[in-house]
């Protein structure tokens, strides 16, 4: 066991509250300006499964995962194999990410971004905007039904398109109950962060058509990614095994098939 959940969430809340105090809201308000949009949603909806190739510096239960990697140099190897959208990881104690990370990688490529963050607080969703986010994700699993519709809401009303995540029946129900578009199935359980990658052919029955649903977590070949689709999988979120890879342009060509690539 590496990191608890909850240590994990207090280590943000105590970084949001330090940001508040370095930068007031209504001065990042004011930087939260439109930029031109980069729609996340449609680009997950394309035919065939969508690949989101994640860039994350290291993880709690992994350590360091790729030393010396610069953003720009792997999202745009990303962009280049034929990834849809990218994915950064901007939480900073467990996880070493920034928004610096995401304005990088935001400036390399012209894909969609979407801010990867255990989002809790309103000011996270000024601060994924000012740094050029395309989309943000909300936890269902690390918010009360109340709050995950507040975000949700405040979200899209920046014109932010919202992932959000469960691994429960209960979490999918909640999150079909503020009719999102987008729901990503995390096979990683959170509590012991085991990871199964049966929980997404478990829940996706009780997903209604129009949805589009993203597999994360325990994705690491191209025959996982044929099982997915074969089952009504829309998009996958892959971070570690890309990371790890030598070459990480044609691990992603390799993960995204021929198919994508003439899309």
């Amino acid at each position: 066991m590496s990191v608890s959940l909850e240590r994990l969430l207090e280590a943000t809340r105590d970084r949001v509250a330090r940001a508040q105090r370095e930068r007031p809201f209504e001065e990042l308000e004011r930087l939260a300006a439109p930029v031109a949009p980069r729609p996340f949603s449609e680009a997950l909806s394309r035919p065939g499964t969508s690949l989101v190739a994640e860039y994350k510096r290291r993880s709690p239960s992994a350590g360091a995962i790729r030393e010396g990697a610069g953003v720009g140099e792997v999202v745009g190897a990303y962009e280049r194999g034929g990834a849809v959208a990218i994915s950064v990881l901007t939480e900073e104690h467990h996880f070493g990410g920034s928004l610096a990370d995401l304005e990088e990688a935001r400036a390399a490529v012209e894909l969609p971004i979407l801010r990867k963050d255990f989002t809790v607080d309103r000011y996270q969703l000024y601060e994924a905007k000012a740094a050029g986010a395309d989309a943000v994700l909300l936890v269902a699993r690390t918010l009360d039904p109340a709050a995950l519709d507040a975000l949700h809401a405040e979200a899209r009303a920046l014109d932010l398109d919202v992932l959000v995540e469960v691994h429960t029946g209960a979490e999918l129900e909640a999150a079909l109950g503020l009719d999102v578009d987008v729901i990503g199935v995390n096979n990683r359980d959170l509590d012991d962060f085991s990871v199964d990658l049966r929980r997404t052919f478990e829940l996706l029955p009780d997903v209604p058509a129009g949805k589009t649903v993203v597999s994360e977590s325990g994705i690491v070949s191209r025959a996982d990614v044929e099982e997915l689709e074969a089952i009504g999988v829309d998009a996958v979120l892959v971070g570690e095994a890309l990371m790890r890879a030598s070459d990480p342009e044609a691990a992603v060509r390799e993960l995204a098939g021929d198919e994508q690539l003439e899309g």
